[in-house]
Formats: structure tokens, sequence, C-alpha cells
């Protein structure tokens, strides 16, 4: 058990604490180092996190993180619309974009389809991107997905909503490994696996 000499400093600690692979060492590490800047410094740190959190919006179109309604990615008219890839996060859209090997627009799901942790179809975004491949005239989808069993039933529950329509489905070629995610994955390969991606149909032949 810490004992801190401050109630401030361990409030702030334990607020620090509460962020994703941060423990209490490293979170009065961060508060310590917070402690010796100076005020302006640590007042445009807060104010940049009150903002993100207040005035970030989600793009109508794709569902990535933007300033405004629409992302800078749907709204630049060199990109083509009518090719769409669909990533599980938006963390995808940055591994991706990173590349520079993809001209098209994106489809953020907000997740994958598990039905051990109670995440079906209606729970991430798939009904919109329907409604979008209707509504656009998509003249192709290519499914970037984790290469896991969650992964997998989502491309083939998305191939079977799309089957009826006449849209060339394809899928990232399989040169990351099986459970690897694509924000972990070297640009190079992540690059090339969108150049040869393959029909999806393909590799449904292959299993």
């Amino acid at each position: 058990m810490n004992t801190y000499p401050s109630k401030l400093l361990e409030n702030a600690v334990n607020e620090l604490a509460k962020l994703p692979g941060i423990g209490k060492k490293t979170a009065l590490r961060l508060a310590l180092y917070l402690l010796k800047k100076e005020i302006p410094e640590v007042e445009a740190f807060g104010s940049a996190i009150i903002k993100l959190r207040q005035e970030i919006v989600y793009c109508e179109d794709c569902f990535n993180i933007s300033d405004s309604r629409k992302c800078s990615i749907c709204a630049n008219p060199k990109r083509e619309n009518d090719l769409v890839c669909v990533v599980e996060s938006i963390r995808d859209v940055m591994a991706i974009e990173n590349t520079g090997q993809f001209n098209g627009v994106y489809h953020v799901l907000g997740g994958i389809i598990s039905p051990i942790e109670g995440v079906g179809p209606g729970d991430i975004t798939i009904h919109q991107l329907l409604a979008r491949v209707h509504r656009n005239g998509t003249r192709e989808i290519i499914l970037a997905l984790p290469a896991t069993i969650e992964g997998d039933t989502t491309n083939y529950y998305i191939y079977k909503r799309l089957s009826e329509l006449n849209i060339r489905v394809s899928t990232i070629a399989r040169g990351i490994s099986i459970g690897d995610e694509l924000e972990y994955t070297d640009e190079v390969t992540l690059g090339r696996s969108i150049l040869n991606r393959t029909l999806y149909e393909t590799q449904l032949s292959r299993k």
C-alpha cells in the first residue's frame, strides 16, 4: 500500500493508473514528471485531452475519428470512393495509411463478431456498411480483418450479406501471421498484402 505525501498527488496517480498498461509505479512517475513542468505546459496537456474527448466526432461515412462530420480521407476527391477497405478499428486505418499503398476509403466496424464476448453483427457497423454499399455504388470491398477465428467469422458474414450484389469482395493476402493485428504488422508486409489481395471466394475454396 502506497503512502502519498499529498492527497492531490494520490488522486492524480489513481487517475493515471486507469489508463491501459499504466500501473501505479508508472502513474507516479508520470504525475511527478507533470509536477515538474511549468503550469502552461500542464494546462496545454490537460486541454488537449479534454478537447479530444469533447470535440472529436466519428465520420458519418466510414466511422473513422474526425474533427468534422466527414473525415479527411472520405472528403478527399482524389480517393477512390468505390473501393472500400473494411477494418476492425481506427488503429488499422492508421496502419494501412502508413503504407502509402491504398488510395480507396475505409469502413471501421468498431469490433468483430465474437459470440464468446457477446458481440454480434448488430453491435458493430455492418448494417451501416451494407447501407453505404447500396447508397454509393461500391465497386470492391476489401476485407482487412484480423486473421483469427473471430475475424474469419466476420469476413464470412459480410461476404454472405454482399453475395447477392454485383460487388467484388476480396481479402488481403495472408502474408500476415494467424492472430496478428494489422497495427503490429510492418508497413512493407501490410502494403504488399493489400496490393496482392485475392478474391474472398478463392480463399473459401482453399479451406
